[in-house]
């Protein structure tokens, strides 16, 4: 996703930490810059908009256990996995499609 116009933090890069963001996981300045990103592109930031609402949503349903470790580990690198497959297809241009 892409609002077409150029920003210091590219919009693939901000999309990937948007979990990351919302968990406060980020350090200050990570958290500038993905602030300032949300600030400028409306498709990011409706798209953040989308994810912390799933987010609130989860939380209300499941918010009473906390996920075990190694099910957040596994999340977290088919996520890195899926982020390199997408790199990887938008530097030879042939896009790559996941489900």
């Amino acid at each position: 996703m892409s609002c077409g116009n150029h920003h210091e933090t590219p919009c693939t890069e901000v999309l990937a930490r948007v979990y990351t963001y919302l968990d406060g996981e980020l350090d200050q300045g990570g958290c500038s810059e993905v602030r300032e990103h949300l600030d400028e592109c409306g498709p990011c930031l409706q798209e953040y908009g989308l994810e912390e609402a799933v987010k609130k949503l989860v939380n209300k349903s499941c918010g009473c256990e906390p996920a075990p470790g190694e099910l957040k580990a596994k999340i977290l690198g088919r996520i890195e996995e899926i982020c390199g497959e997408i790199k990887a297809g938008e530097t030879t241009g042939t896009g790559t499609s996941t489900a």
